[in-house]
């Protein structure tokens, strides 16, 4: 294989009460990347489109991992990439995790599948690390596994694919305003009460068993975040009014995609999701911040090969 185009996912993390362990995939947006080989070694990347991103080998969070992949593999070849951003980054639906994913499966492929999806996630964290700061794997992972993921442990690293019901659907709208990862971060408590922990984790639980069972109130019972989003929504211009529309819709559920701006709903059904995007929207329109907005199936296969 002399090259490779390949579509990497954006992704939902957290899921309302699964912080920083849960995730999945959406097929609606993502980015466009291609890697060709190159008898000189190193990386190179050649072109960028949709994003105003670096192209220092060593701070691009898709380079740096294509970087690693071939040190690692002690690969006699090069790579040169390019990279179309199909979403803003600062988004909060895991743009630097597509970058860093995309890259890993990317680079793999043309190093003849050598990498398992576990090991190809440990590369894509290096990525998150050199774009944010921190080597997390929920997004990543959730791109590379595709469905939805559990990462139940960091060390040693484990990942769990989980089933996903076939008639859930995601609707997601994007507020046009900026929230910091860091900004995300330090909103948080570090302690928090015991009876608080023991409803969260129910709800995780309760979340895990809906997915296997296809019992959609499960589901929707348990996307109940008590821990994270009363703090992160303050960030997040006119969550309650967006959230209050999604579930007046019909949605099961609805909350904030990573560290936000982006707010999803999950959805059973085309035609409710038809209707929480509507209703949504129209809470939004008169807010004075322009938006965009997406429906999707979630994506079963995460990263796709096109050509």
């Amino acid at each position: 294989m002399k090259s490779i185009k390949i579509f990497a996912p954006a992704t939902v993390a957290n899921v309302s009460c699964g912080f920083d362990s849960l995730g999945f995939a959406v097929d609606a947006i993502g980015d466009e990347m291609t890697f060709t080989k190159t008898t000189e070694k190193g990386v190179k990347i050649t072109q960028i489109t949709g994003a105003n991103l670096t192209y220092n080998v060593d701070k691009n969070a898709a380079s740096a991992v294509v970087k690693k992949i071939l040190n690692e593999a002690n690969a006699d070849f090069g790579i040169e990439l390019t990279i179309h951003k199909g979403f803003s980054p600062g988004s909060g639906l895991g743009s630097s995790a597509a970058s860093a994913a995309g890259a890993a499966f990317g680079a793999n492929q043309l190093l003849g599948k050598i990498y398992s999806e576990l090991e190809l996630t440990k590369f894509a964290m290096f990525g998150e690390e050199v774009a944010c700061g921190t080597p997390i794997a929920d997004n990543v992972s959730a791109a590379i596994y595709g469905g939805f993921v559990l990462v139940r442990s960091y060390n040693p690293l484990e990942i769990i694919k989980l089933p996903v019901p076939n008639e859930l659907r995601v609707v997601a709208i994007h507020p046009q305003v900026e929230v910091k990862t860091k900004d995300a971060r330090e909103v948080l408590p570090t302690e928090i009460a015991l009876k608080n922990a023991v409803t969260q984790w129910a709800n995780v639980g309760g979340l895990i068993s809906g997915l296997y069972s296809d019992n959609y109130n499960l589901i929707s019972n348990s996307l109940v975040d008590i821990i994270v989003e009363p703090h992160r929504k303050k960030l997040i211009p006119f969550f309650d009014d967006v959230k209050n529309a999604a579930t007046k819709a019909g949605a099961l559920g609805a909350g904030i995609s990573g560290s936000g701006p982006t707010i999803f709903a999950l959805c059973k059904g085309d035609e409710i999701a038809n209707e929480v995007y509507k209703s949504i929207a129209e809470s939004y329109k008169n807010t004075g911040i322009a938006f965009e907005m997406f429906i999707s199936k979630v994506n079963h296969e995460g990263i796709k090969i096109l050509e």
